[in-house]
């Protein structure tokens, strides 16, 4: 991944390339508050992205271009984030040691952890525990392919940006909830991100991820049933999903019909990484679970959660972590594509100097 250390910045401009939106936003900081700027969305069509993997290249170059230029952002640097199955994240034990030799040691015990080739691997880490007792400290790992960072990369560069830090996308969405709510507490939190493919969960404690991964399923599914049901294009398919009753022939009931399908996986993929976390010793209960996404919206799917894992469920206003002007928005409806803007807003609360 790129230096995680940076000179201080007065202003991030971030870019989330997802499966079916590109957005970019820029965040001030030369305030006494984060301030929203400046920002953009692009549609991204659906054969360009499938199940993580970039399917039609300049097409996504050039919605990131457009998405850009659309933003007005002054700056040609950007901060983005991978994520999906080349993104690996995890609480380790190593031996009690300095920050120095753990550099030394972490590529060692990242072949134990990570189910990737240790040549073909970016390594990060950090110590979060220094004394867990028997002479150990607590480490949190993060590995990434250096073909997908290097990609991504690459991605940006044809745009004609310059990729500052590439982040990990449960990085950025845990960053943008903690920022909104205040900070994270003592609490057990599931961040579910419902996005186009998957879903990617990160469970917190005490502010530190416990629990990565990525359930497969997302809004796409509800899309593309739709499509099949009702004999939908893509675009009235998405419309019909989040806006019950302006397409003829389709009400709430029938869409809470095929969301409940996805809250279903959903609900037993938390059940399963709940019970990774108990067998561990780690974590006992969840106190609320938390969604942020483009499928988090739909109708049903938050009540239908709830009610299946018995776990309350919200969902997360990023942009309750900046100001801004209403007016940035004016082509949509700001509770609707909030959630959206988790990654984004995430990322560009990163100063420039931060740690990531």
């Amino acid at each position: 991944m790129l230096p995680l250390l940076r000179k201080r910045s007065r202003a991030t401009v971030a870019l989330d390339i997802g499966s079916n939106k590109v957005k970019c936003v820029r965040i001030d900081h030369s305030g006494d508050a984060p301030m929203l700027t400046h920002f953009a969305m692009v549609d991204l069509l659906p054969e360009a992205i499938v199940d993580g993997e970039i399917m039609d290249r300049d097409m996504v170059v050039e919605a990131i271009r457009e998405c850009v230029g659309r933003a007005g952002v002054p700056e040609n640097q950007v901060v983005s984030a991978v994520g999906g199955r080349s993104v690996i994240v995890k609480k380790i034990l190593m031996d009690k040691m300095t920050q120095a030799d753990a550099k030394e040691a972490i590529l060692w015990e990242a072949e134990q952890h990570v189910p990737f080739d240790i040549d073909d691997i970016s390594l990060d880490f950090q110590i979060i525990n220094e004394d867990v007792g028997a002479d150990q400290m607590e480490i949190l790992l993060v590995a990434a392919r250096k073909e997908t960072v290097q990609q991504h990369i690459e991605l940006l560069r044809d745009a004609d940006l310059v990729p500052e830090i590439v982040d990990v996308h449960a990085f950025a969405i845990q960053n943008a909830f903690e920022a909104a709510v205040g900070g994270a507490g003592d609490e057990v939190v599931a961040l579910m991100d419902v996005g186009g493919d998957t879903t990617n969960l990160a469970i917190l404690r005490d502010g530190t991820p416990h629990f990565t991964r990525d359930i497969p399923t997302g809004a796409n599914f509800v899309v593309e049933e739709f499509q099949k049901r009702f004999g939908l294009n893509d675009e009235d398919a998405r419309r019909a999903c989040t806006h019950p009753g302006e397409t003829d022939g389709i009400d709430e009931a029938q869409i809470v019909e095929v969301v409940t399908d996805v809250a279903e996986e959903l609900a037993t993929g938390l059940e399963r990484s709940l019970s990774f976390l108990r067998t561990s010793g780690e974590v006992e209960a969840i106190d609320r679970v938390v969604l942020t996404g483009g499928g988090s919206q739909f109708p049903g799917l938050d009540t239908i959660l709830s009610q299946r894992s018995e776990i309350p469920v919200e969902s997360c206003d990023p942009l309750g972590a900046v100001d801004y002007d209403p007016d940035l928005f004016d082509q949509y409806q700001v509770d609707e594509i909030a959630p959206m803007l988790a990654v984004g807003v995430g990322l560009g609360l990163r100063r420039t100097g931060d740690q990531s």
